[in-house]
């Protein structure tokens, strides 16, 4: 999506790479030339950061390989020219063509734990992942019980990956529509190490798990609906689209889990669901149904509970 704001500016705004990597040396310089830019632009944040210094350092720091903690340690550290063009580069085309800091760097971060994206998966962000650093406490009692577990439209397999810290004896499913979003979680399943604990499988929601069941199953499916399909901004439609939206309501995707996953449940198994702003319109589809609201760091509208005798 064009820059309207920014392309206006940008002849007198933004330095050209040469000018740039002459009169900027060090990462303290490169992070005041970056915070300045991003302020004078349009871009929005919202993939791991809400402001203008935050983002230019976990650009910065990343593209350099230097650890996020370690920035006061380099702060006057001189740059290479090579390192120079390249920070010119990312700054660039982070304001011109809004693509998230997450893809220019191939990594976001979720519950401390990092991971590698790209532009084939979205950039990893779901309220499960705060109830799994729980171990989904108090609904499981006892996480080493756990013996199977499944995350439905996985993405970049973040889910799959604390599915398995959390149930560490459990046989980890993660499933996802898209080859690319598999091979993308496998690249993640290898940099931890869980290849005999986590198996990725490409298919559409339930259609490939024939036979299988879990004691859980977690989805952060797409729920984006039409009206807000159309209004996003430029930063997340570079987001595979497949990942987001779902329908004229947001639901297709979880109508879909509604009706199939207690056929993939054992008998005391639970059902974990993300759903965005879709609280009202789910429970308006199904009237007769208790959802059970999760608390999380935003409040108890986004992710409901359900267990297979509710699904039943």
């Amino acid at each position: 999506m064009a820059n309207s704001v920014y392309s206006v500016h940008s002849a007198a705004n933004l330095m050209t790479t040469n000018q740039t990597t002459t009169e900027l040396h060090t990462i303290r310089d490169w992070i005041r030339y970056a915070v300045s830019q991003f302020e004078a632009s349009d871009i929005f944040y919202g993939h791991g950061t809400d402001n203008a210094y935050d983002e230019a350092v976990w650009l910065i720091m990343s593209a350099l390989h230097l650890p996020m903690d370690t920035l006061n340690n380099f702060l006057e550290a001189s740059l290479m020219t090579s390192e120079r063009a390249k920070l010119a580069r990312l700054i660039e085309q982070r304001i011109s063509q809004h693509t998230p800091t997450a893809y220019l760097v191939k990594e976001a971060w979720l519950q401390g734990l990092k991971f590698y994206v790209d532009e084939r998966v979205l950039i990893p962000r779901s309220f499960i992942a705060e109830l799994l650093n729980n171990d989904l406490s108090p609904w499981i009692e006892f996480p080493e019980m756990i013996e199977s577990a499944a995350d439905i439209c996985t993405g970049s397999g973040c889910l799959g990956i604390l599915l398995a810290s959390a149930f560490p004896n459990a046989a980890i499913d993660v499933i996802d529509i898209s080859q690319d979003a598999i091979d993308v979680a496998n690249i993640n399943i290898a940099n931890y190490g869980l290849e005999t604990q986590i198996t990725a499988i490409q298919s559409d929601m339930f259609a490939a798990l024939k036979g299988k069941k879990y004691d859980v199953i977690i989805s952060n499916p797409p729920y984006v609906d039409a009206p807000s399909m159309a209004t996003l901004p430029a930063e997340y439609q570079n987001e595979p689209q497949l990942a987001l939206g779902s329908g004229v309501a947001g639901l297709d995707h979880t109508h879909t889990i509604l009706r199939e996953a207690a056929k993939h449940l054992n008998d005391d198994g639970i059902l974990i669901v993300e759903i965005g702003h879709n609280r009202d319109a789910l429970e308006a589809a199904y009237p007769h149904l208790v959802f059970n609201w999760l608390e999380i760091s935003s409040g108890t509208e986004f992710v409901f509970l359900l267990t297979k005798s509710q699904l039943l």
